[in-house]
């Protein structure tokens, strides 16, 4: 298997998809994800750089039809929607694209298989790269369990606090809260 590194954040540029796949090679780099129009948006305000490494996988599936390996990992910036505060979430996705040769492959393929790309003509390496992430992010990005310093700061208070964030029941938490306030009249 060959690898092919691309320059950079500059990323591969177009290649052609069927022959990466019938040759079995790899294309693979680092791409500043903080760069990139469609992806900016969905990162943390102020986020300054954000690099990702990416590969790119020309392979055949089991049934020899060619495909592609698309992976991404890294840390992506992103914002709290619990305490509006920025944090890393870890990304390690990777997505296995079967190739269509043409409009009528890629009908046939796509009413059989879940994941066909048409790679009639040179497909963007970046563009690939940036539709794993965009698959990957949460609609509402949130620090892991236990780690939101909004969860921690609730938890570390008055006992009453505690007694509402551990019942699962909006009536049983506004009684718990209404109990805790009475107690201080």
């Amino acid at each position: 298997m060959t690898v092919k590194r691309s320059a950079g954040s500059t990323g591969a540029g177009r290649f052609d998809a069927l022959d990466l796949a019938a040759r079995g090679e790899v294309l693979a780099g680092e791409i500043d994800i903080s760069r990139r129009p469609r992806v900016v948006d969905r990162l943390a305000p102020n986020t300054t750089s954000a690099p990702i490494a990416w590969q790119i996988a020309g392979a055949r599936d089991a049934l020899g039809r060619p495909m592609l390996a698309v992976s991404v990992e890294g840390d992506l910036p992103q914002e709290c929607q619990r305490c509006l505060q920025p944090f890393d979430a870890p990304i390690s996705q990777r997505s296995e694209l079967l190739l269509a040769r043409n409009d009528a492959e890629l009908e046939r393929l796509d009413a059989e298989e879940a994941e066909v790309l048409l790679a009639a003509a040179p497909l963007d390496a970046m563009t690939l790269v940036e539709d794993e992430i965009l698959l990957w992010l949460p609609f509402a990005p949130r620090h892991p369990e236990g780690q939101c310093p909004a969860e921690v700061a609730a938890t570390s208070g008055s006992e009453g606090v505690q007694a509402v964030q551990a019942t699962s029941s909006p009536f049983a938490r506004l009684a718990a809260l209404r109990k805790g306030t009475d107690r201080n009249t």
